[in-house]
């Protein structure tokens, strides 16, 4: 038994039993993997995959309990290498975040700017996709830290921490009539085509969940992943847009009125995870306490001691 196999193994699982789209993951070929996967196997005494030809269809229950013991022993494995980079050089390394269009573009560039202007030689890497994607890239441990509103909660996995609220704002080209709305309600938003996020981001569930409350239908023509597409077609006429109100920006946005919609929606957390039993670099505290200062180092670990909720009772 070896690591390379549990690497291996964990991969193939990642990327849906699919052996070949492990290979090219990992930069070496099928059947190497397949011989690997199969020596771990008759040194285990346990089929680890259920096979119908050549083709894995499912895991074993002996071969979930083998994939979640590899995949602490390979999370030990990297734990020890940060232990030996963090007393060997304590500000070297690499960070990964995690983390969705609207906080990269409008919430972590001043807090980047800092971080690397105290530790220019760690490398940052930022990922970026829908919630369920940090999510999933976290506890992947291919990001470090995972930053969302939505959706990182759900995973036992992963430690999330709170760090801020927000709400909404709803976009208008200048002279729009709703800008003679006082107070903007609903019904009056619901009288023009509605341009906002896709189902999967950035709090859309509250926009739907106020309409809903309200018995009414809204007119949502057009569905975006990120902020600046929303802003885009505001601008072309073909609607008014509801973004995060973090998303706009007097200068950049001055062809666009900005209507406070607080009111109208019930607010949204962005959260922060970590996954459980990982061993974070100092540096890695630092950038937390600078994207929510109220997250010292203290209250990271208590989140991280913390049992995580499938386990409490």
């Amino acid at each position: 038994m070896n690591l390379q196999q549990l690497r291996y193994l964990c991969a193939i699982v990642d990327h849906g039993l699919n052996v070949s789209a492990a290979a090219e993951a990992l930069f070496t070929s099928q059947p190497g993997i397949s011989k690997q996967v199969r020596q771990l196997e008759d040194e285990l005494g346990v089929s680890v995959f259920v096979r119908h030809g050549k083709r894995l269809s499912a895991l074993t229950p002996a071969g979930a309990a083998v994939v979640a013991t590899a995949r602490r022993a390979l999370r030990e494995i990297e734990n020890l290498r940060r232990v030996g980079a963090e007393y060997k050089s304590e500000d070297t390394g690499v960070l990964a975040i995690a983390t969705t269009h609207t906080q990269a573009r409008y919430v972590l560039p001043p807090v980047i700017r800092k971080f690397a202007a105290r530790y220019p030689r760690v490398k940052v890497v930022l990922h970026q996709g829908n919630p369920e994607q940090v999510a999933d890239q976290t506890v992947r441990g291919e990001a470090d830290v995972g930053i969302a509103t939505e959706a990182l909660a759900k995973f036992p996995e992963l430690a999330t921490l709170a760090c801020y609220e927000w709400n909404r704002c709803v976009l208008v080209p200048r002279g729009h009539p709703l800008t003679e709305v006082a107070p903007l309600t609903l019904a009056a938003l619901a009288r023009y085509p509605i341009i906002t996020y896709d189902f999967a981001f950035t709090g859309r569930s509250q926009i739907n969940a106020a309409f809903d409350a309200e018995g009414i239908e809204p007119n949502v023509v057009l569905t975006a992943l990120d902020a600046d597409v929303i802003k885009t077609y505001v601008e072309l006429g073909m609607g008014v847009g509801i973004v995060a109100t973090m998303a706009y920006d007097p200068v950049r946005d001055a062809a666009l009125e900005r209507l406070d919609a607080a009111h109208l929606f019930a607010p949204s957390t962005t959260r922060l995870a970590l996954r459980r039993n990982v061993f974070l670099r100092g540096y890695m505290y630092d950038f937390i306490a600078l994207f929510a200062p109220a997250l010292d180092r203290a209250a990271v670990d208590a989140a991280l001691a913390a049992r995580p909720p499938a386990a409490a009772g």
